[in-house]
């Protein structure tokens, strides 16, 4: 067994040294083609050392390489060196060699000249150096953000002399550069990248365009100006840098390489076999590849490292400063004057000024409020209590610290600029940083920019740190400028820190005790009336102002559809929402929408092809007013080892947004969140209306509403401030109506807008639930009633169709009555009928009867009455007699039917009321109608 292994062994060496002379070969007879063909032109001359150089070819799979003779200019001269074997691949210089391929030996590099042996170095970037490439590219989705951002070609990576800027529009910006590496190294460069909110990265990637997994590719932001960036490397692997909106800038790149680099201007290198250059001093230069330094002329200066000199100007009393000596036991201090240093200025100049003299004594200046003079006329503070002398009813304005004419009266402060302090800055900014871990900008001002107050409050019972940076230009130049442009800060005031002094008095609560009154405290909530110095509780749907509690003026009203909390200090939505209408009110309960929810916004890729999102975490209403969202930069977390702590930044606010990088592109478990942003501190309102506080929520944004119902806005601010965003962001919460959609619904972003937002400053949201609908009432629901079956009817209540309200009043339980059928009612009719029929013929025949008698009665009064008339004895009597007939006597003038007499007995009725009866003479004369 271990002959054929020898065997294939030695073949495999045996081909090995056959392959390099075949090559030899094919490299001669190239050259002897070359001058076969050139010989039938114009006869060539042998080239020259200096018309041709050396080159390596690529390395064989047993990392060896030949030494190739190139012509600077193809089929210029003839007979090249012959190829030689060159060194092996792994082969390197120290720091300070170059690699001599005329001798394939290193040598020092010469004066002037400097080299890192096995790499290179790139820190002058006047223009883009050999082997760069700057790419553009705009990566959004959607056409309308393609439209907004218009054409990206021309957005590039700029060269700045000491540094390379991004682009600064919204275009995606790369800059690459490519390297053949023969062994493992680091890349590292210097970077500035202050703004959070854009995205900044660093990648490796092979030459099969495969990206390392590696998260030191999200770069952090740099929070106290350049910072350095290493990443371990392989070889064949290249590396890029890419951003997306402005405000990154690389200033130096290092790669693996061998050869000498001259020394940039302002820098010199004396020694052979430099491995860097040096600055050059204060008030010198250099030129680029120079050993030396040359000096200014006397009415010239120049910086650290320049690469010339500036002509001097004229000394003002901006060019100098003074102190004071420590105060003496007169309570005097002497002036002491300094130039500013570097001094710049010249005194020879024609309106220059001269340094003043020091030593001239002057008073001491007076002690800040709350401190006094000891007796070897230093500042102390004041016990507390002690002085100022406070009179009854007022107390000392907490304990704090002040600051006026520079002197100090406390720690934890931040710097102090004097007037004509020399810095290179473009504004005045007021920087907060928190247990000396991270800087938050709290004010910025831009600009000319007059006396004026500000005011801060502190929310967190924790150490702090105040910064006051003042700038004048935007960018680092040589030359001192603006000399002219100060700011000024006259009083600095502290309240409620440890160990502070009292300032000033000012009104307190007053309670009664032993000794008299006391000042007290307010309970949390309660203003204090200046005249009585009692405690009141501020009016409902207020808060009051923390830093001026004083007055009825100084509870804030709430704005629409919000409430205080209980301690004032806060407006908030418990979810009730009720909206009045000529018609009806609407009651809203958004109770089941309390819970913290999340959106992704589409997703977006960088020029590589990175995939990542927006994700935004919303908290509608309710939990007293407590902001629930919560989004992380856990890139900071990834990088520490399991089982270790370390500080991630997090945000809580009601909306909040971090750029979210799935884990199949990071190559973690869990996907990376980075650069979050609050977009809503404060709830400013809630309203049906489209306009709140100067905050719109278009309705264009999102697709029409269509049940009637309009959608209820929650509107929001942020109180970052950013460089776009210069009063801060907003945000708006449309909650629709949606019956369809069980809780909690579905969340959108405005289709023009796949992020959310159109300007970057104000974002927009729709939220479609049933959980938006109307509370039900009585409006809602109506009854349908049935018909009476078997004695029994009954009554049910249905919803409205479409139904559009959620929760509120339940629908009544159906009801049952008993009722009538339609056959009772018809028995019921024929009876009273058949009564009204036989009461009517009883009361006709009533009637029929009585109408004889009368008629009877009233023939016999004619009868007597035709007597009388014809002289004839009268009657003794008009009455029926005993034992006559009522019938006897009685005439009938015509028979009748007996309805005709009924009618006759009720139409022939004299006004006297008496019946007027036809009647017959017994002469038989003409009827008479008595």
């Amino acid at each position: 067994m271990a002959e054929p292994g020898h065997r294939l062994s030695a073949r495999g060496r045996g081909t090995t040294e056959r392959r390099t002379p075949r090559l030899l070969r094919l490299l001669l007879w190239a050259g002897t083609a070359f001058q076969v063909t050139q010989g039938t032109g114009p006869e060539l001359h042998a080239c020259k050392e200096s018309e041709y150089h050396y080159e390596y070819t690529a390395c064989d799979s047993t990392g060896s390489r030949w030494r190739v003779a190139v012509p600077h200019t193809p089929g210029l001269c003839t007979s090249l060196p012959d190829p030689v074997k060159g060194t092996e691949c792994s082969f390197s210089c120290n720091a300070g060699e170059f690699l001599d391929m005329k001798n394939q030996s290193c040598k020092p590099c010469a004066e002037g000249r400097y080299s890192l042996g096995t790499g290179i170095r790139f820190d002058e970037w006047d223009e883009l150096p050999h082997g760069f490439a700057s790419l553009s590219a705009n990566m959004e989705l959607d056409d309308s953000a393609a439209e907004s951002t218009g054409n990206c070609t021309s957005s590039k990576w700029v060269p700045q002399g000491d540094y390379i800027a991004s682009n600064t529009d919204e275009c995606t910006a790369t800059l690459m550069y490519a390297v053949n590496l023969k062994q493992s190294g680091t890349v590292n460069f210097e970077y500035y990248y202050p703004d959070s909110s854009i995205i900044f990265e660093f990648f490796v990637q092979n030459d099969q365009c495969q990206p390392n997994a590696d998260d030191s590719r999200w770069m952090k932001t740099t929070e106290k100006g350049w910072e350095f960036h290493s990443v371990s490397i392989t070889p064949a692997f290249s590396q890029r840098s890419q951003k997306r909106d402005p405000g990154a800038f690389l200033r130096e790149w290092v790669a693996y390489t061998s050869e000498c680099f001259p020394c940039k201007p302002g820098t010199y290198a004396s020694k052979k076999g430099s491995s860097f250059c040096k600055l050059c001093p204060a008030n010198s230069y250099s030129n680029k590849g120079e050993t030396s330094c040359h000096q200014c002329d006397p009415d010239k200066y120049s910086e650290k490292g320049s690469s010339s000199c500036n002509v001097r100007p004229a000394c003002t009393d901006k060019d100098y400063f003074y102190t004071h000596t420590a105060c003496d036991a007169n309570g005097e201090t002497q002036l002491m004057y300094k130039w500013a240093k570097p001094k710049i200025c010249s005194e020879d100049l024609e309106g220059a000024v001269k340094l003043p003299a020091s030593g001239v004594k002057t008073s001491c200046p007076p002690c800040n409020p709350g401190f006094f003079k000891t007796s070897n006329s230093t500042c102390q503070p004041c016990p507390y209590g002690s002085y100022p002398v406070c009179p009854i009813g007022t107390s000392q304005f907490n304990k704090g610290l002040t600051n006026r004419d520079g002197t100090w009266g406390g720690s934890h402060m931040g710097t102090h600029f004097p007037s004509g302090h020399r810095t290179l800055f473009t504004c005045l900014s007021w920087v907060q940083g928190v247990n000396s871990r991270t800087n938050t900008p709290v004010e910025t001002w831009k600009g000319s920019k007059g006396k004026q107050s500000y005011t801060y409050i502190i929310e967190e019972n924790t150490t702090t740190s105040f910064t006051w940076a003042f700038q004048r230009t935007t960018f680092h130049e040589a030359s001192r400028k603006y000399t002219n442009d100060v700011a000024k800060i006259y009083s600095i005031n502290v309240t409620n820190v440890m160990n502070g002094v009292a300032s000033y008095c000012r009104p307190c609560a007053l309670e009664a005790s032993d000794v008299g009154s006391s000042c007290t405290s307010c309970p949390a909530g309660y203003y204090i009336e200046r005249d009585s110095g009692t405690c009141h509780s501020c009016p409902p749907n207020t808060i009051l102002k923390a830093h001026q509690p004083y007055g009825v003026q100084a509870c804030v009203p709430c704005g629409p559809g919000t409430k205080n909390n209980k301690i004032h200090s806060l407006c908030y939505n418990d979810c009730i929402f009720s909206r009045n209408t000529p018609t009806r009110t609407f009651n809203y309960n958004f109770s089941a929408l309390a819970n913290t929810v999340t959106l992704a916004g589409g997703p977006s890729f960088t020029s590589k092809g990175l995939k990542y999102f927006h994700h935004f975490t919303l908290s509608l209403c309710g939990n007293q007013g407590r902001k629930m969202s919560v989004c992380t930069d856990n890139v900071t977390d990834l990088r520490i080892p399991e089982g270790e702590s370390g500080f991630s930044k997090s945000i809580t606010a009601y909306v909040c947004q971090a750029v979210i990088i799935p884990p199949e592109v990071t190559g973690y478990k869990a996907g990376v969140s980075s650069q979050p942003v609050s977009l809503a501190d404060r709830l400013i309102g809630v309203t049906t209306d489209m306009t709140l506080d100067g905050i719109t929520s278009p309705a264009e944004l999102f697709h029409p509403e269509s049940l009637g119902i309009p959608d209820v806005i929650f509107f929001y601010r942020s109180n970052d401030v950013t460089q776009s965003c210069s009063s801060g962001r907003s945000t708006t919460i449309r909650v629709r109506c949606s019956p369809q959609k069980t809780v909690p619904g579905s969340l959108s972003l405005p289709g023009t807008c796949s992020d959310g937002t159109c300007d970057g400053c104000n974002f927009h949201f729709l939220w479609e639930s049933a959980a938006a609908c109307p509370l039900c009432s009585v409006a809602d629901y109506h009854a349908i009633v049935s018909s009476c079956v078997a004695g029994i009817q009954k009554t049910t209540y249905v919803w409205r169709e479409p139904k559009l309200c959620s929760g509120g009043i339940s629908l009544p339980e159906q009801r049952v009555t008993i009722c009538k059928t339609i056959d009772f009612w018809l028995k019921v009719g024929i009876s009273a009928g058949t009564c009204t029929a036989i009461l009517l013929t009883v009361l006709t025949c009533y009637f029929w009867k009585k109408n004889q008698k009368l008629e009877y009665k009233y023939s016999k009064l004619v009868m007597n009455a035709t007597l009388k008339d014809c002289d004839l004895p009268a009657a003794d009597s008009c009455a029926i007699m005993e034992g006559e007939d009522v019938e006897d006597d009685l005439i009938f003038t015509s028979k009748k039917s007996l309805f005709g007499k009924i009618k006759s007995f009720t139409s022939k009725r004299t006004p006297d009321g008496f019946d007027s009866v036809p009647l017959k003479t017994s002469s038989g004369g003409p009827d008479m109608d008595l």
